[in-house]
């Protein structure tokens, strides 16, 4: 009897203390998310007008991820995936909350989704805090509304306690549970309430969210930053590269080839911004956005101001830094109200970035939609200045940080990530394939809905209304401009095989045909 109560004094003592079974104490841990960060929209990905001195210094004391994805091309679904380790079709949550609605022109219905991160799913703040853990989010949420908030989901404290919904990042914001006044900026006031908690964390392990809201549209940088980048720019050598090209909806029967795109852009039927004939849409080429660099460096700053005061309470070796973007970088204008038309003064409010070298923006399944920055650091396991060039997704983060804590590793709990921790020590883990799966027309571009599989070096795209497919090398070819489904037809079947037998297997929603179906509907430029 005495034993017993020994022993559950004892286990009671490591969970309140944070320390394992051994006695060491458990990792913190700082997930810093950025909204709408593209894949070379930091300097240590490419980038050479936004200055990123922190994330470059995060990568060169942790592991940079060069083929690492979201697992989908807008926030909710890989915010979902990111706490669950489950794919966005497992859990029916595919789309942003709410999402967009239906319009006569599409020739199917947008998938009903579930509007909230479903109870019955454990998250990784639920697992963390279970062993311990502190736990807050600082920022974006947008993954349900009362009933369905973070602190319902395993988060001891949310600040601002806001959805998804702001109107500015120029103070005041009006945000709940966050004080501001004229002239605060909100990406450092939410790292003011982070450093706040940080510090007060002393007596066991955190788990601190940095869910930040920027760089997501509205575009606005802190003033000081835009006249940095402003100077910047004039400084900078004029090119006779494109500002913006044309993409078409490869599914669309008439959809240019891209000899057409080049020709049609110089025309005035395809000038100014909008949904443009044949399905087309523009894709900005340059990071020349003056506000959009100010939000980046703004974010930057933030990471810099964690990084320093973990170093100030000396914890930051005992703690692991992840950082990472929900989805790709807005190089196409948001046409979720598709006879939208944007005037050439405000082209930098629609169009926030270019994703060179890479293919397609936010909301398509081209790599710029879906191909994100990722750095781990991982103080004394991991392989400090390093490049790791496997593919991993948001799915593994849930089951790489039970390891890393010493939790447990594997899946388990029917997680379908996979661990990518020996990844990060300099290891390997076996192939697998990785899975998309978006039953809805998106807000950016004119694309057919559909999905994609990435497996090895390649990468095949389905699209729903025509069952058009792409097969991509993305070794040999980034920038996804060589369809090799013509030439390989053998690959391109097997992997669309292995897709469906995906779907069926985590009984992915499929679309409907619209009983109002009206191509006639199609949004027309003349409209404007």
């Amino acid at each position: 009897m005495h034993a017993a109560r020994t022993t559950f004094l004892v286990a009671a003592l490591l969970l309140a203390t944070g320390l394992s079974a051994r006695g060491q104490s458990r990792p913190n841990i700082v997930f810093f998310l950025v909204d709408d960060l593209g894949w070379s929209d930091v300097g240590c990905f490419g980038s050479s007008f936004h200055d990123t001195p922190h994330v470059d210094q995060l990568a060169r004391e942790g592991v940079r991820f060069t083929d690492a994805y979201a697992a989908c091309h807008v926030c909710s679904p890989t915010r979902a995936s990111i706490l669950t380790g489950k794919y966005p079709a497992t859990i029916n949550l595919t789309d942003w909350l709410s999402g967009r609605r239906d319009f006569p022109f599409q020739r199917f219905l947008n998938v009903e989704i579930n509007q909230h991160l479903p109870h019955r799913e454990v998250t990784l703040a639920e697992a963390l805090k279970d062993e311990g853990y502190a736990t807050a989010i600082f920022g974006k949420w947008h993954l349900g509304r009362k009933g369905s908030m973070p602190t319902d989901h395993g988060f001891d404290l949310h600040i601002p306690d806001a959805v998804a919904n702001w109107r500015t990042f120029h103070g005041p914001f009006g945000l709940k549970k966050l004080d501001s006044r004229k002239g605060d900026y909100l990406t450092d006031r939410l790292t003011d309430e982070a450093l706040k908690w940080v510090e007060s964390q002393q007596q066991k392990p955190f788990f601190l969210y940095m869910s930040h809201f920027a760089v997501h549209d509205p575009i606005e940088g802190r003033k000081d930053l835009v006249e940095k980048y402003a100077k910047k720019l004039r400084g900078l050598p004029t090119t006779d590269s494109p500002e913006f090209i044309l993409e078409g909806n490869p599914d669309n029967p008439d959809n240019p080839s891209q000899e057409e795109l080049a020709e049609l852009i110089e025309t005035p039927a395809f000038s100014g911004h909008r949904v443009l004939p044949r399905g087309t849409v523009k894709v900005k080429q340059k990071q020349d956005n003056v506000e959009f660099a100010a939000m980046v460096e703004a974010v930057d700053q933030s990471l810099g101001r964690i990084v320093a005061k973990l170093e100030e309470l000396g914890i930051a070796e005992n703690t692991i830094v992840i950082f990472f973007s929900d989805n790709g970088g807005m190089a196409a204008m948001n046409v979720g109200r598709p006879d939208r038309v944007v005037a050439d003064k405000n082209v930098d409010v629609a169009y926030a970035t270019s994703n060179l070298p890479l293919r397609g923006a936010k909301g398509w399944l081209y790599e710029g939609g879906i191909r994100v920055p990722l750095i781990i650091k991982w103080p004394k396991a991991g392989r400090a200045g390093s490049v790791c060039p496997t593919p991993v997704s948001s799915v593994d983060f849930f089951p790489t940080l039970l390891e890393m804590t010493g939790i447990g590793g594997g899946t388990g709990s029917g997680r379908e990530g996979v661990s990518i921790a020996p990844l990060v020590r300099g290891g390997e883990i076996p192939e697998r394939a990785i899975y998309w799966h978006f039953p809805h027309y998106s807000n950016h571009g004119m694309q057919s809905p559909g999905g994609a599989i990435r497996l090895g070096d390649h990468k095949l795209l389905e699209y729903f209304e025509n069952g058009t497919v792409q097969l991509f090398n993305l070794k040999d070819d980034p920038g996804e401009q060589r369809d090799l489904a013509p030439v390989e037809p053998s690959r391109a079947k097997e992997l669309r095989a292995m897709l469906h037998a995906w779907r069926k297997k985590v009984a992915a929603r499929m679309m409907e045909p619209n009983p109002d179906y009206d191509p006639s509907a199609y949004p027309s430029p003349a409209r404007e």
